[in-house]
């Protein structure tokens, strides 16, 4: 059967406890006490504490001093001020008497600190002559209750059940935790014992009525009996109110209906605007929130907008959260940072700068996810959220690549009490490995064996050292994870160390395919997990595609990766290496398409924009109808991005732009790559596309050659230009003096080309070397000058390039056709 958790409401009724003892267990006191004291009685402690602060200070005997110190004590514990109780009743005068025992385990109980209030109970609860006896037992069980141990709890309530001033707070406590235990029979058994006659014991057993209802699966007579407590709220302890609140909440949510759930605790909200349990009542109303399938934003967003608080404050963090789910994250974080920037400085809000901190932390703004930290710290949350706290600070250091802030973070936290030292010991292991620090690793880790024998984390680790050291190129690497298969043969992750095996052979120089091979076969024998199976997935690619026999097996690897592995981070590795060998084989259709996919995927880094230019590459390759225009767009797109890639863009739009007979467009985009901060290249790119379109103008008006001519000299004239841009320059120079039928000076261009690769000290560059000289030699044939033709080829003969033997053979042909033979 499913139990009804009624903890929630353990913080409330322990405050209220303290003041009830105050009223029950107090001596007879004088006059100037009594009228210090007399706000505690009336329910207002708080100026209990200032005038009872005031009459210490005028204290003239120890006697007085202790007494009014104890009264003191009293007042802060129910002012919640517990840390300023339990500094007071350190102080020595007070010595050990059984009232600061009581009142220092009442201020530990305060302050959730369960485990160390209960033994202060316990000891006078066994005094049989001390007045607290029976208040302390009624303690230790709300501190068992606290710490779960419902049974011994009960135990302690039953010592009660028989004392007049005790038995009805034992029978209502010892029924909760039966309803706790999803006893049934016994919480009805006890509730129907108890004699209420107080009001609020009565509201009290109508709530636990309801809170049966609720285990005994009958959430609509739960409902009632929760809304009897709620309508005729007066008599009913706070506390029985806000679990009336809870419980009506839970009832709703059990019968599917949290809209109208909702409307209670919207109600109390907005009339209560500083209640000391918003925190519960706002967690209670997002729950309600997350079940509702369009839950309304509009009281938050009014209480955003109203100035009274804490509710505020709450309502920024409850909308933040709303609008995280909704995928509204910049929103939620203005709403994050106007509540960090606010007025209220509450460990209460110390939660909520935690998840501000991890909505940083996952978008990668590390550095403001640590400062956030920092001021939640000074919050002073308690010690388990301040556990989180640090952890979160350490793995955000991690995520930022400061292993070393990171490690002695993690270690800090390991090496304490808090019940996160076993994640923060591995992280703080996995740290050292990072850092390259294997001696500290292995201190860490024969700690983590001393914490609880767990082989399971252990075993993790060395696996870890291994892969870590394989990612470095570590030559301890093969080792480490051959060890790791022989201690650990059965370890569910074992397939991992053998794809790392595989991975250690692929990239050995030279590369060892058979042995990465067998290794994958050992992984895929090995039950391998969902990492080692992507992993070796995605390793087979490049070992087949390094193997460079078959590209088809290739294509059809990659494609059943993408598949298969749809989330994987190495997708767009894979997929990039699918378009590039459908580009490879002019299957540009599918090229682009590839390429395209892996652009819309990463919209703002250098790998989609370069997918993006060759998807316009792809396009403009392409024989398919409205290709050419699809490659503009793309390149278009190219440009918009503004990334490196942009000029590079526009002059391929320029090239489409000639292709369709757009010379004047074409123009025009090469004038604004020429104006531009593009890098020389580009520009050089830019500049003989100019010459190239008014060399093709030519022919309907020769005064372009001209223009064309100028733009190619300028080319030319770079000196620190790569050689092939000066030599296509020159070529296409001479090419225009041909058309003007200047031969003579188209010669002498040409041969400039021939006599400038000549020099020792220029790099070779045959393509535009071999265009020029066969160019200039045909023109000395046309003139019927075959000497000088003949002394041509021998140049081209002898730059030992790719077209030498052409030049061999032209040259034999010239010698026997006109008898140039020499001795």
């Amino acid at each position: 059967m499913k139990t009804f958790n009624l903890c929630r409401m353990q913080r409330i009724g322990l405050i209220g406890f303290s003041i009830v003892l105050a009223q029950t267990l107090r001596p007879e006191i004088p006059p100037s006490l009594a009228e210090a004291t007399k706000p505690l009685l009336e329910g207002v402690p708080e100026v209990a504490v200032v005038r009872l602060g005031a009459l210490l200070s005028r204290s003239s005997t120890v006697e007085e001093w202790c007494a009014i110190a104890e009264k003191l004590a009293e007042a802060q514990v129910a002012a919640k001020h517990p840390e300023d109780a339990l500094a007071l009743l350190a102080d020595s005068r007070l010595g050990e008497l059984p009232s600061t025992r009581f009142w220092r385990a009442q201020a530990f109980a305060g302050l959730r600190r369960w485990v160390d209030a209960l033994p202060l109970y316990e000891e006078l609860a066994k005094d049989e002559r001390s007045s607290f006896r029976h208040a302390a037992t009624f303690g230790a069980a709300e501190m068992l209750r606290a710490l779960g141990r419902r049974d011994e709890a009960l135990t302690k309530l039953a010592i009660l059940l028989h004392e007049k001033d005790w038995a009805t707070q034992a029978q209502l406590r010892s029924a909760e935790l039966y309803i706790d235990k999803g006893d049934a029979v016994n919480g009805r058994r006890v509730l129907d014992e108890v004699q209420a006659k107080s009001v609020a014991e009565r509201k009290e057993r109508r709530f636990l009525r309801g809170c049966l209802e609720l285990i005994l699966q009958r959430p609509d007579r739960a409902i009632d009996m929760f809304q009897a407590v709620l309508k005729k709220p007066d008599g009913a302890s706070h506390a029985t109110l806000m679990a009336a609140l809870l419980g009506i909440a839970d009832a709703y949510l059990r019968v599917k209906t949290p809209e109208t759930g909702d409307d209670f605790i919207e109600r109390f909200i907005n009339n209560h605007p500083a209640d000391q349990d918003l925190p519960l009542l706002f967690a209670k109303l997002d729950e309600l929130y997350r079940a509702e399938r369009k839950p309304s934003r509009n009281e938050l967003e009014r209480w955003v907008r109203n100035p009274e608080q804490p509710r505020r404050t709450f309502a920024r963090w409850y909308l933040a959260r709303l609008e995280i789910r909704a995928g509204r994250r910049e929103r939620a974080r203005q709403l994050f940072s106007d509540l960090r920037r606010g007025d209220v400085k509450s460990p209460a809000i110390a939660p909520a700068l935690l998840e501000f901190a991890q909505l940083e932390r996952d978008d990668g703004h590390f550095d403001e996810a640590i400062a956030i930290l920092g001021d939640a710290r000074l919050l002073h949350p308690d010690p388990s959220l301040l556990d989180r706290i640090n952890l979160l600070s350490a793995q955000t250091e991690y995520l930022a690549n400061r292993f070393g802030a990171a490690t002695a973070a993690f270690e800090q936290i390991g090496h304490s009490t808090s019940p996160l030292a076993k994640v923060a010991l591995y992280n703080a292991s996995v740290g050292w490995l990072q850092l390259g620090n294997y001696d500290r690793f292995l201190v860490d880790y024969n700690d983590l064996g001393k914490e609880d024998g767990d082989e399971e984390s252990r075993a993790i680790l060395r696996l870890e050292q291994g892969l870590m050291q394989a990612a470095r190129g570590n030559k301890e690497a093969a080792e480490s994870l051959q060890q790791f298969i022989r201690d650990f043969p059965k370890n569910p992750r074992v397939s991992e160390a053998w794809i790392g095996l595989a991975e250690l052979a692929f990239h050995s120089s030279p590369p060892r395919f058979d042995e990465a091979r067998k290794n994958l076969a050992r992984a895929a024998d090995s039950q391998p997990t969902a990492a080692a199976k992507e992993r070796g997935d995605y390793l087979t690619i490049w070992i087949e595609d390094s193997a460079d026999v078959n590209e088809t097996k290739v294509i059809e690897l990659a494609k059943r990766f993408l598949d298969q592995h749809a989330a994987s981070p190495f997708t767009s590795e894979v997929r990039m290496k699918l378009a590039e060998i459908y580009y490879r084989h002019q299957d540009f259709a599918n090229a682009q398409t590839e390429f395209e996919i892996l652009a819309r995927q990463n919209p703002d880094n250098p790998l989609g924009e370069k997918a993006l230019f060759f998807a316009a590459e792809s396009a403009m390759s392409s024989m398919g109808e409205h290709s050419l225009d699809r490659a503009i767009v793309l390149f278009d797109e190219v440009v918009r991005s503004n990334g490196p890639l942009r000029w590079a863009a526009r002059n391929e739009q320029a090239v489409i732009e000639r292709k369709l007979g757009k010379s004047n467009d074409a123009l025009v985009l090469y004038d604004g790559v020429l104006k531009s901060d593009a890098e020389p290249s580009e520009k050089r790119e830019a500049l003989c596309g100019k010459g190239d379109i008014f060399f093709e103008m030519g022919g309907s008006d020769p005064s372009n050659y001209q223009r064309a001519i100028e733009i190619y000299d300028k080319l030319a004239s770079d000196k620190n230009q790569p050689i092939h841009w000066r030599n296509q320059a020159l070529f296409k120079k001479g090419l225009c003096l041909e058309k003007t039928r200047d031969s003579a000076g188209a010669l002498a261009t040409f041969y400039k080309i021939l006599e400038d690769e000549a020099r020792p000290d220029r790099r070779h560059e045959f393509f535009w070397y071999y265009k020029a000289g066969f160019n200039a030699a045909r023109l000395l044939e046309d003139d019927s000058k075959w000497e000088s033709a003949a002394a041509i080829y021998e140049k081209l003969a002898a730059a030992g390039g790719s077209r030498s033997d052409e030049a061999k053979a032209r040259l034999n042909h010239l010698r026997l056709e006109h008898f140039l033979w020499t001795d």
